[in-house]
């Protein structure tokens, strides 16, 4: 039998991505990110006329940052350790919502950081590209880590007997997005590795 498989999200799950991009775009780039009450794309304003950035120019800083500052970017607090405490009773894998010609920046970013494992790329709901990972390996079982809700839902349409817990692990994030669980697409919400590795061996440990 083969092993189970846990397959993660990278930001705000192992390292944190909203605070060093508002950092960076606050710092220098004429750029006030503020997501109180915001969605994600209308909390860009630029500092000097106040006004909403558009869409695209949201995009352009958003590839800008990928491109050239990963390197602010720190671990959530427990991650490195609670992801390799699971390699060793499961192969890891992290699904990225980043373009495919920066998987290999996100490998050694993470790699840096002590987690190593394959990463895989994707642009959109989830739901798809888990399904040809779950085919690929034909785990014993699988778990599926992700902030975002709307990811859950795709995975629950596309790969239904995967096992998802629903982690933001950005304080400052966590309490605005929408909550997978609630809706009924995740088995939980956990925003603390603390609390999340324990709920995470015990799926593992389900069909054992």
């Amino acid at each position: 039998m083969n092993r189970p498989l846990i397959i993660s999200d990278c930001d705000e799950v192992l390292l944190h991505m909203v605070v060093p991009f508002k950092q960076w775009l606050e710092e220098g780039q004429g750029v006030r990110f503020d997501l109180t009450g915001n969605t994600f794309l209308n909390a860009l304003t630029w500092q000097e006329s106040g006004e909403v950035l558009e869409h695209a120019d949201v995009w352009n800083f958003l590839r800008s940052f990928f491109d050239t500052e990963m390197h602010r970017q720190m671990p959530i607090e427990g991650a490195v350790t609670g992801i390799n405490r699971l390699a060793e009773q499961a192969d890891v894998v992290i699904l990225t919502n980043l373009q495919d010609q920066r998987r290999d920046m996100r490998a050694r970013q993470l790699a840096d950081h002590g987690v190593h494992a394959e990463v895989f790329t994707n642009q959109g709901p989830k739901g798809p590209a888990l399904r040809d990972i779950i085919d690929r390996f034909r785990p014993s079982r699988a778990i599926f880590i992700d902030d975002l809700a709307q990811h859950h839902k795709s995975a629950a349409e596309t790969v239904p007997d995967i096992s998802r817990l629903h982690f933001c692990g950005e304080p400052i994030i966590a309490g605005q997005i929408d909550c997978a669980h609630e809706a009924g697409h995740a088995h939980a919400r956990i925003d603390h590795w603390f609390h999340a590795l324990p709920w995470l061996l015990k799926e593992l440990e389900k069909d054992e």
